[in-house]
C-alpha cells in the first residue's frame, strides 16, 4: 500500500523518528532494518511481521516486485530530504523498515538437537555480534546461543553489520548461562571453548569424535570466556598466532574455527 509523504511532520511516519532510540523501539516491540539489501532480505525471508516501510523513490523501484505482495503493509515513499529530516541519520541509503520483534527463535531443547551452535558469552559490541551472525550464516550454523550480557542481535547496528544475518539465523537467549551449556551437553553437543590460553589444544590438533555435533563458544575480546564457562566446556581450543599479537578479533577467531571445523561437523 503505497503512500506518499511530503512533510516530515506527517503523523503516519512518526514511528520513524525513533529509529535511533532503542528504548522507544523496544517499548513498541519494534526493530529497524536499514538499507535496501537488508530490507530486501527481510521481505524475502518473511520471518518477521512488518509494521511499515519508508523509502525514497529511487529505492522503491528495485523493491517494487516484493512490495506488491504487501497489500496491507504501509509503504511510505519520501523524497531523500524528507526521510533524512524524519530519521536524523544517513545510514539507511534511502530505505528503512520497521518490523515486530518476533524473531525466529527456538527453545533450548530444540537447540540441543541441531548439529552446529555458536554460543556468545558477554559479546557486548553490536558490530561483533553482527559479524558473528554473518560468520554463523556463512558456515552453516543452525542456531546462536546468547547470554544475558551479549548485545541485542536486533539492534540496528548489529543487523546492518551482519548484512541481515541476525534476521536469518535462529537465536535464543540463555539464562542461567552455565545451565544452558549443560543442556547442550545433555543433548549430545560437544562444547568447544575458544581461548588463547597456552594450555588449550591447538585447533589443528583437535579432532571431534566421529559424528559429533558441536557447539563453539566465544567470549568478550577483553576478558575472554569466564572461568565457569571454560570449566563447563568439553574441550578448550586455541588458534596459534604470532606471539607479537596478543589476540584475534572475536569474529575472526570464530570464522577461523568454524571454517576449520566445518568438515568435521556431522
Amino acid at each position: 500500500m503505497l503512500e506518499r509523504i511530503t512533510d516530515g511532520t506527517d503523523p503516519r511516519i512518526a514511528p520513524y523518528r525513533n529509529v535511533d532510540n532503542p528504548a522507544a523501539l523496544d517499548r513498541d516491540a519494534l526493530f529497524v532494518a536499514e538499507g535496501r539489501l537488508v530490507v530486501e532480505r527481510l521481505l524475502q525471508d518473511g520471518w518477521f511481521d512488518l509494521h511499515s516501510i519508508a523509502l525514497t523513490p529511487a529505492a522503491l523501484e528495485p523493491l517494487r516486485p516484493l512490495l506488491t505482495q504487501l497489500a496491507r503493509i504501509p509503504v511510505y515513499v519520501c523524497e531523500p530530504a524528507v526521510l533524512r529530516a524524519i530519521t536524523g541519520f544517513h545510514f539507511h541509503r534511502g530505505c528503512l523498515a520497521l518490523a515486530y520483534r518476533t524473531p525466529r527463535t527456538m527453545s533450548l531443547a530444540e537447540a540441543a538437537t541441531v548439529s552446529r551452535v555458536l554460543a556468545l558469552e558477554a559479546v557486548t559490541n553490536p558490530d561483533n555480534v553482527g559479524g558473528l551472525f554473518r560468520t554463523a550464516l556463512a558456515f552453516g550454523v543452525d542456531a546462536v546461543l546468547l547470554d544475558g550480557a551479549t548485545a541485542d542481535p536486533l539492534y540496528r547496528k548489529a543487523i546492518r553489520t551482519s548484512m541481515a544475518a541476525t534476521l536469518r539465523v535462529p537465536f535464543l537467549h540463555a539464562d542461567p548461562w552455565i545451565d544452558a551449556l549443560a543442556a547442550l551437553r545433555a543433548g549430545g553437543l560437544e562444547r568447544i571453548a575458544l581461548t588463547p590460553r597456552p594450555d588449550a589444544v591447538p585447533l589443528a590438533d583437535y579432532v571431534p569424535r566421529a559424528g559429533a555435533r558441536l557447539a563453539v563458544i566465544v567470549g568478550s575480546e577483553g576478558s575472554g570466556l569466564s572461568e565457569a564457562t571454560l570449566q563447563a566446556a568439553d574441550v578448550r581450543v586455541r588458534i596459534p598466532i604470532d606471539p607479537r599479537a596478543d589476540s584475534l578479533n572475536v569474529v575472526t577467531a570464530a570464522a577461523i574455527a568454524l571454517n576449520a571445523l566445518s568438515t568435521r561437523f556431522a
